[in-house]
């Protein structure tokens, strides 16, 4: 559908109208629909836009509170009761999710105010991209590879992460292109703007080379157990 209502935006309302409104383009489905409603003025026009509108804002709202509530309790539950688990309590944690939260709050809006400038679309792949070099191995190597270990999924969850954040780091999208994050520098090495193509592998690369070097032979059980935990769901309540 997003790529259906690009086409039709730039069909309907035209290209050279849509970087009027928004050089990035991020204005083109609320322009669609005020033109598809009966253009700027209008009762239809000003009603469709405002459902858009709307539909668009209660959207990244539920994304936004949904990541928030992921983030600070994983720093809160994973992170800090694994450090100490002996003296750590239920209020502390709460009140450790809660400094987490705002603390992942101010860094989300200080990014978002800094890439204000680019392609919404765009950034939701660039974001895909990344977790899919840290997730998809572990992924599939954890569904269809027996043999495959703990040390693997580690390996694999850095080896696609590290190499990912690094290369967005150093590719044109932060600097080296008038439309970069900071575009007056240009420490680009990276010529991809996605880096995808190449992280995403290294994550299976550093997948296998860990199970590779694991000491000693998988447990058949438990490797059975897990198996059928991950393709049925058993036990995750």
């Amino acid at each position: 559908m997003t790529i259906v209502l690009g086409f039709g935006a730039t069909a309907v309302v035209g290209s050279d109208e849509v970087r009027a409104s928004n050089a990035a383009g991020n204005t083109a489905v609320p322009l669609l629909a005020l033109d598809l409603g009966g253009g700027a003025g209008s009762t239809g026009g000003t009603v469709l836009f405002a459902v858009v509108a709307a539909v668009a804002f209660a959207t990244i709202l539920a994304v936004v509170a949904g990541i928030t509530l992921a983030s600070s309790a994983s720093v809160a539950h994973d992170l800090y009761a694994s450090l100490r688990r002996r003296h750590a309590g239920q209020h502390s944690e709460v009140a450790v999710a809660r400094v987490a939260a705002a603390g992942v709050g101010a860094v989300a809006i200080g990014l978002g105010l800094l890439a204000r400038d680019l392609n919404v679309a765009f950034l939701v792949g660039l974001a895909f991209a990344v977790a899919a070099s840290a997730n998809l191995p572990v992924l599939l190597y954890s569904l269809f590879w027996r043999k495959f270990t703990t040390r693997g999924a580690v390996w694999s969850v850095y080896g696609g992460l590290v190499p990912a954040v690094l290369l967005v780091l150093l590719s044109p999208v932060v600097s080296g292109s008038p439309e970069a994050l900071f575009p007056g520098v240009d420490f680009q090495l990276f010529p991809l703007q996605n880096p995808g193509l190449v992280s995403i592998p290294l994550g299976f690369l550093a997948g296998w080379a860990g199970t590779a070097l694991s000491p000693g032979p998988p447990d058949e059980a438990r490797q059975a157990e897990a198996e059928v935990r991950s393709l049925t769901g058993a036990g995750a309540a």
